[in-house]
């Protein structure tokens, strides 16, 4: 049989626990060519987030891929309390003893990093799919400028908005004025962005929204899988201490681990439903998406089909790296 074509894949995330533990994911993956990864100073802080970046990137003793720091600004920003995670994911036991980038900072520039490997796959007529877990406000800025690198992208996986389920902005962290009950962060931080891609661009879509992605808490039984496996194997207990830190945040979930996954596995999803969508730029109901009749044709997540197995997928994923060579002679 002919050995199938890795997915070429450019992964642009926001820095959060369940962002660098999607980058894991898709290491793990055997049909997935990652080709870079963009780093956005959205929900979390872009010192500890590349830093952290660059140690999982040592862990896994994979740093060969290109990793750069998005320059992209945001309208709504997100609430300190939430990217403060980093701090505390940056301390976690698995990534202490791995060096810091000590070149960094300065970072290399995820927007140029994205011009390239965009323009690579116009000129090798190989578009690449992008897996986006944070606002697509890198996208929209660089298409903005570029509109010819449209033709390098296959397909945008992306993780936003909210279609029949509420949506996450919480009265708690932020004023209740703006707190709209339909807003889902990746929406609400650039809404503009979020237009812009809808109104003038024409690749495929694939969303998943918190319809989906609120499906999948952060599990007692997951929890103690990891734990399980922690010991021996070190994706496991990286992940392990990293959604350890989210126990005190019920409403944490893995969102763009969900995402991450349907690269490899879409039969764990219902089909996706094909909508119009906008966006709400304005006003208290800015980063609202709802469905129009003239907006822009999304393919449209809302149910797992099989969520038992993503959690298995996950576990297994995750016992692919044994903590310490020696473990490894033994089982093999």
């Amino acid at each position: 049989a002919e050995q199938a074509v890795a997915e070429p894949v450019v992964f642009v995330h926001g820095g959060t626990i369940d962002d660098t533990v999607s980058y894991l994911l898709l290491k793990t993956m055997d049909d997935i060519d990652l080709q870079g990864t963009i780093v956005t100073n959205t929900d979390t802080l872009a010192d500890f987030a590349m830093q952290i970046q660059w140690k999982i990137m040592g862990l896994i003793e994979d740093t060969g891929v290109p990793v750069g720091l998005s320059a992209a600004r945001g309208w709504n920003p997100f609430p300190w309390l939430y990217r403060s995670d980093a701090i505390r994911q940056y301390g976690t036991e698995a990534l202490l003893d791995v060096e810091d980038n000590q070149d960094w900072p300065p970072y290399p520039s995820g927007d140029a990093l994205l011009y390239d490997l965009l323009s690579k796959a116009v000129n090798d007529d190989a578009p690449v799919t992008l897996l986006i877990t944070c606002p697509i406000t890198p996208l929209s800025d660089l298409l903005r400028q570029h509109p010819e690198l449209e033709k390098g992208i296959a397909r945008v996986v992306w993780m936003g908005g909210a279609i029949y389920a509420d949506g996450n902005l919480d009265p708690t962290t932020i004023p209740a004025e703006i707190a709209n009950p339909k807003g889902e962060w990746n929406a609400f931080w650039d809404p503009q962005g979020v237009d812009w891609i809808f109104r003038n661009t024409s690749f495929p879509i694939v969303l998943f929204p918190l319809d989906v992605t609120d499906q999948a808490p952060v599990t007692g039984d997951f929890m103690q899988g990891l734990e399980r496996q922690a010991g021996m194997y070190r994706y496991s207990a990286l992940a392990q201490q990293s959604y350890a830190l989210t126990s005190k945040q019920p409403f944490y979930r893995l969102w763009n681990t969900t995402t991450t996954a349907y690269l490899a596995h879409p039969e764990f999803f219902e089909e996706p439903e094909t909508m119009h969508l906008e966006v709400e730029t304005e006003g208290y109901d800015q980063g609202t998406i709802r469905q129009h009749h003239g907006g822009r044709r999304v393919d449209v997540v809302l149910n797992f089909a099989q969520k038992a197995a993503f959690y298995e997928y996950l576990l297994e994923q995750f016992r692919r790296s044994y903590a310490h060579s020696e473990d490894a002679e033994g089982l093999q």
